[in-house]
Formats: C-alpha cells, sequence, structure tokens
C-alpha cells in the first residue's frame, strides 16, 4: 500500500520505517529539515535498537522517503498522524497543537477514499473532533484511531510483531473501507495471529490511556509496598514474587525501585487526570494523582539514601551516578528519574560524576552543568558512593570486587533492586536498595 506518516518524531520514525520495512511505499513528513535530512541519511536522531537496520533497508529499497513537503502525501491510502502531544506548560493537560496542524496541513492533500489514522496519544474525544472538523472542511475522507503500545528499547518489535491491534472507527460512511484499508496494512501481524479489536473512536482513545494509567498504578503499587518493607523489615521483591503467583496480579511491572519516567507514562496519566476534571468526572481517577505522587517520591527517598548511606552530609561527597535514560536500550531522558537523581545531589552540593551508555547527550542538553564520564570505570573512580538508577546490563553485570578497587569507599545503593545483596556485601560493600532488608 501507498502510506503516509505525519511527523517524524521517535513514533513516527519508527512507524514509518516498520511500514516500509513490511513491504509498503512510504513517505514521511516533518516540519523539521535537520530531522529529515538526518533520517534520508539513515541516522535516527534517537537511540532505539533495530531501527538503523531497517531505516537503512527500507532507504535502500527506495520504498522509504522523507521529506518537508506534505503535499507529496497525495495519492496515499493512509495517512497516520505520529505527532507529539506533550505535557503543556501550564498544566497537566495534554498540547494537542501538533494533532489539530497535522490534520489542517493534510486537508488539501487528501483523497475522497483516504483513510486518516491517529496513533498519536490524545485525550478522549479528540478523535471525534477531528472528524467533524474533516466533515466541515468537505472531505469524505475517514478518520480511524490506531494508538501506539511501543515500549522504548522494543519499538521495532513492537510495531512489525504488536500484542494486539486497535482500530477505533465511526459507525457511517467509510467504515469498512477504512477497517478494510487497515487490515491490509497491517496482514502481516494479522496473518501470524495479533488479535484485533475493532471499536469506536472514543474506545480507541481509551485504551491507551487506561493501559498506561494502569502500568503507572501498578509500579507505584510496588513501591508504595517497598516504603511499608522497610519500616517493618519485610522484603518487597519476596513480597512481589508471591503476589505475583496471582494470575490476576501478574509479576510483570511488579519491580520496586525508582520508578517510572519517559515520555509516556507520566504525560499520560496527567493528562488523563485533566481530561477527566474536563468532564466533571475528576474524582472518578483522583488516585492517579497519588501514583504520580508516589512515584516522584521515589526519587526523593533515593537521594535521600544516597546522603544518608554516605554519612548524612552531601556537601563535597564524590556520587557515581549510574545511568542518565529513564530506561535501558533508550537515550530518553524525558522525566527521568535517573536525570532527577544526579540534579537532586547535585543540587544538595554532591560532586556528582555520572555515565550513560546512550544517554550522556541528551542528558547534558538537559542539565548543561551535569558531570560525565568516558565510562562506568572513570564514573566510578575515587568516588564515596554509587548509585545504580537505570538498569544497563553493563550495570547488573558489573564485579563488585573491581568496582571497589576504583572506588574510595565501597558503597552502593542500587535504586533498582537488580544487584545481588549477598554478592556485593562479601565484597565487602555498604549496600542498600529500596523495600529489602
Amino acid at each position: 500500500m501507498r502510506v503516509s506518516v505525519i511527523g517524524c518524531g521517535y513514533l513516527g520514525a519508527v512507524h514509518a520505517a516498520a511500514m516500509a520495512d513490511l513491504g509498503h511505499e512510504v513517505i514521511a513528513v516533518d516540519v523539521d529539515a535537520e530531522k529529515v535530512a538526518a533520517l534520508s541519511a539513515g541516522n535516527p536522531p534517537f537511540f532505539e535498537p533495530g531501527l538503523p537496520e531497517i531505516l537503512t533497508s527500507s532507504l535502500a529499497s527506495g520504498r522509504l522517503r522523507f521529506t518537508t513537503d506534505i503535499s507529496e502525501v497525495a495519492g496515499s491510502e493512509l495517512h497516520f498522524i505520529a505527532v507529539g502531544t506533550p505535557q503543556s506548560d501550564d498544566s497537566g493537560a495534554a498540547d494537542i497543537r501538533f494533532v489539530d496542524a497535522a490534520i489542517d496541513a493534510l486537508l488539501p492533500n487528501l483523497g475522497p477514499t483516504d483513510v486518516v489514522v491517529g496513533k498519536s496519544t490524545v485525550p478522549v474525544g479528540t478523535a471525534q473532533r477531528l472528524a467533524e472538523r474533516l466533515l466541515s472542511a468537505g472531505s469524505s475522507a475517514t478518520l480511524a484511531w490506531n494508538p501506539e503500545f511501543l515500549r522504548e528499547g522494543f519499538a521495532v518489535k513492537d510495531t512489525l510483531s504488536p500484542d494486539r491491534l486497535v482500530f477505533g472507527v465511526a459507525e457511517g460512511a467509510g467504515h469498512q473501507h477504512a477497517l478494510a484499508a487497515l487490515r491490509e496494512v497491517y496482514a502481516t501481524a494479522i496473518s501470524a495471529g495479533t488479535p484485533v479489536v475493532e471499536t469506536d473512536l472514543a474506545t480507541a482513545e481509551l485504551v491507551k490511556t487506561a493501559a498506561n494509567a494502569f502500568l503507572a498504578t501498578k509500579i507505584s503499587f510496588i513501591n508504595a509496598m517497598s516504603e511499608i518493607a522497610e519500616a517493618t523489615g519485610a522484603n518487597v521483591t519476596e513480597l512481589a514474587d508471591a503476589i505475583g503467583y496471582d494470575t490476576r496480579i501478574g509479576r510483570r511491572f511488579l519491580n520496586a525501585g525508582v520508578g517510572f519516567g519517559g515520555g509516556c507514562l507520566p504525560k499520560d496519566i496527567r493528562a488523563f487526570s485533566a481530561r477527566a476534571e474536563e468532564l466533571g468526572l475528576g474524582s472518578s481517577v483522583a488516585f492517579l494523582g497519588e501514583v504520580d505522587a508516589i512515584n516522584l517520591r521515589q526519587r526523593e527517598r533515593v537521594i535521600a539514601r544516597v546522603i544518608a548511606d554516605a554519612g548524612g552530609d552531601a556537601v563535597d561527597l564524590k556520587v557515581a551516578v549510574l545511568g542518565l535514560a529513564f530506561k535501558p536500550q533508550s537515550d530518553d531522558v524525558r522525566d527521568s528519574p535517573a536525570l532527577d537523581v544526579a540534579r537532586g545531589l547535585a543540587v544538595a552540593g554532591a560532586q556528582v560524576t555520572a555515565y550513560d551508555p546512550q544517554a550522556m547527550g541528551p542528558a547534558q542538553r538537559r542539565f548543561p552543568d551535569l558531570n560525565v564520564a568516558e565510562n562506568v570505570q572513570q564514573a566510578l573512580l575515587d568516588a564515596d558512593i554509587a548509585v545504580l538508577v537505570t538498569e544497563w546490563p553493563e550495570f547488573v553485570q558489573l564485579d563488585p570486587r573491581n568496582v571497589g578497587d576504583l572506588m574510595a569507599h565501597k558503597r552502593i545503593v542500587d535504586a533498582r533492586n537488580v544487584l545481588d545483596p549477598a554478592q556485593w556485601r562479601a565484597a565487602g560493600f555498604h549496600y542498600s536498595s529500596l523495600g529489602r532488608p
């Protein structure tokens, strides 16, 4: 099929390359000429495993092109809207100006049977408003909503082999045509057994925000339990193992630690709460405010733990911060707990040296005064204490004996609960984590 992708950020670039990898002819559009040039040269402006390979092969095949000229999308059968919906500057609500701008730019280039497919995460009710916008402008194109469920670090796999596909289309003219087009563009995944949920626009919008709200709640729940565990001498990891055997609960996303971050979960639960308030239903999701508060409190707990374990005085304390991205296999530092811990320790007076395999450039753009190391050994050299805040494999696999030889004092705070306490203590370390004795 011939498809267009509007927006070449994280979502759009991955989606465009994946669609081309599946054999479709893809034209991807962005207003940022520098980003378009980089992607056209096969250089994604962010780190995502597997993306450079499918980007390069799709460009070489001729099935994928990037442009700043939106008129080039004319003739495409489907137009995927993949622009950002960041948190508004003055509230928790989502800023959907870029979605509106994408629709307005598309309008002059739409054919009568085209399907406009929203992938951006938007407040429920946005899709219906956009469908009415198309209609009022005289377009007979159909609007559909196909939310994304990408995990950073696994985005290519999640696009090529999703665990489910959701197609939201309003009843009426174009309904069956839109569903048929969506089934065709995702034919490879569907033939491999991917479940498909066909629903209305509002439900499709809610699926993404509801999923992220549930996952955020699960993470904050186990972090709340880690606070109780610390106060009582219980072990939160063993607690999670025990309740995780209950199939109604499950073990995934029950890992206590410094909490969640990134460009989705934090902003999505805030936007969900803001939209509920607009609907007069704020009390229905009031618990999400505490979910957010627990998550942010974890960062303060880690900062306090580092200072306490090193003697109680942060001034001139040499701290090695291991990790800056919000999660491994990503260079994303948006709302990153790791970056907040590094910044918080520095503000308290500590001499922070940080290292991350991929995120040091993005981190320094957000925190220009951050002192970074060239490798993990340099970060650890002469440190009074280390704190592991992003569970990159190279940090998890560190040999405590080698680490101890580098540091001025053998102290480590495991803010992700991923290290073996016995192994580190046997090497002479003062080891502490969250919610474990």
